[in-house]
């Protein structure tokens, strides 16, 4: 099927007629009528009933009209974007980060690059270490936001923009929220809730072993949002970055004896050519103010 075919297609079908259709197209009519025929074949079944001055387009050609003319819009619009690319109207950045970095952080600095790029095209993906690592890789991004890698490659650029402490989040109705702070020792026997892909995990864990508590792995979720849904259902504690979301029944605070920290970068792979917006971005999250999380 081809965008010619459509457009004819479209044509006729507000025309009703071969002869006003093909003068339209600025094609002859035998060519129209061709490709209208080519079309017809592909699709299985006739579009156009041709009745003198009663030519009508048939129950297929009625059920195709608004999917043609989607497939034609969405071409259209498509060329037009290719455009304005290529023209660089419209700037287009491609944003990884990772599923243990609260993205309300960067709002900020994104809405700054909207209203330094107003036409900008933005594609965020979320993932955990090894998506990360792989997503710059292979090109798939021109910036990622994570915690630590750990990954030792001679073309990853980081460049360190805050680093935190981790704290205990539990519902308020936990048998623990009393406390004003919570030692290693009392997490024994209690649920943990781990977050798949942070990168610090296997850190937390090791520290909570040196605790001798009892299964440390618990139970994993993927998003910041489930690991709150799951604190909410008072279904466990967790183990959180200081910059990790918050909300109403969900209480925090200090894990004693632990010394967990992690540092939050920002990473580009050295010698690729950045574009205008990933570079402003770039600079944005090195120049912001993360003081609150540094505490």
């Amino acid at each position: 099927m081809e965008m010619q075919q459509i457009r004819y297609f479209l044509t006729l079908a507000r025309t009703l007629n071969f002869t006003r259709a093909a003068e339209e197209c600025h094609v002859t009519q035998p060519a129209l009528t061709r490709a209208i025929q080519a079309l017809e074949a592909e699709l299985g079944g006739e579009l156009m009933r041709r009745e003198r001055q009663n030519s009508h387009l048939t129950e297929l050609g009625q059920r195709m009209l608004p999917l043609m003319q989607r497939c034609y819009d969405s071409a259209l619009t498509a060329k037009e974007l290719a455009r304005s690319v290529l023209s660089s109207d419209v700037a287009s950045l491609s944003l990884a980060v990772s599923h243990s970095v609260n993205l309300e952080l960067l709002m900020p600095m994104i809405a700054e690059l909207f209203r330094a790029f107003p036409g900008m095209q933005l594609k965020l993906q979320r993932g955990g270490r090894d998506q990360i690592i792989a997503l710059l890789k292979d090109g798939g991004v021109d910036i990622a936001i994570a915690g630590p890698l750990g990954e030792k490659w001679d073309r990853l650029d980081s460049w360190p923009i805050f680093s935190e402490a981790f704290e205990v989040a539990l519902n308020q109705a936990h048998a623990l929220a009393s406390a004003n702070a919570i030692d290693i020792a009392k997490l024994a026997g209690q649920q943990i809730l781990f977050q798949e892909g942070c990168e610090s995990r296997m850190d937390v864990s090791q520290r909570l072993d040196m605790g001798e508590m009892v299964d440390p792995w618990g139970h994993q979720v993927v998003t910041h949002h489930d690991l709150m849904a799951m604190l909410e259902a008072n279904l466990g504690l967790a183990i959180v970055p200081l910059s990790a979301p918050q909300t109403q029944n969900v209480r925090r605070m200090p894990l004693n004896d632990a010394g967990l920290r992690r540092t939050v970068s920002v990473y580009c792979v050295a010698g690729r050519q950045r574009s205008a917006a990933s570079t402003t971005l770039l600079n944005l999250v090195r120049t912001g103010d993360w003081s609150r999380y540094a505490a």
